[in-house]
């Protein structure tokens, strides 16, 4: 048990969430992942919690495993292509995962998704959460742009 961890999670408030993602910030996360939606044929979404659930974070649940769940609430996975993304980040730990449909991960080298969640939990170490947010979708995009590009009108 990582009493740090605990510590993290439980003093995580939304006060805290909300400073790190302003409504401008938000907005700016939200108008990122409709940029270029007309080049592909995928789907990006983007989630973020403060901290894990007091009963999760004692079973010692990790981002992975939380991302895979809002994964599935979210739907991510019902997409024709089965080419959903879901870029998650769980503040408290300042992880970020990326949960990609089997179709997308089929054919984008997983290195390639966990170079773009380092790329963004390098930016957030630093305080820069919308920058980072905003270039690991950027990023995500372009793959699916390579992988999925959406059929020639």
């Amino acid at each position: 048990m990582d009493i740090k961890r605990i510590c993290r999670h439980l003093l995580m408030t939304h006060w805290q969430v909300n400073r790190a993602f302003p409504a401008a910030a938000r907005d700016a996360i939200a108008a990122a992942t409709s940029a270029r939606r007309s080049a592909h044929v995928g789907q990006v979404h983007f989630a973020v919690e403060g901290a894990l659930h007091v009963r999760a974070l004692f079973k010692g649940q990790t981002a992975q495993q939380r991302a895979l769940e809002v994964f599935s609430h979210l739907r991510v996975w019902d997409t024709e292509h089965n080419n959903g993304l879901l870029i998650y980040l769980l503040l408290a730990d300042r992880a970020v995962e990326i949960v990609a449909d089997r179709g997308a991960y089929s054919r984008v080298d997983p290195g390639e998704w966990g170079r773009i969640c380092r790329q963004m939990e390098a930016a957030f170490k630093q305080q820069h959460y919308e920058a980072g947010v905003i270039a690991g979708i950027q990023a995500a995009t372009q793959q699916l742009i390579q992988h999925f590009p959406a059929p020639a009108a």
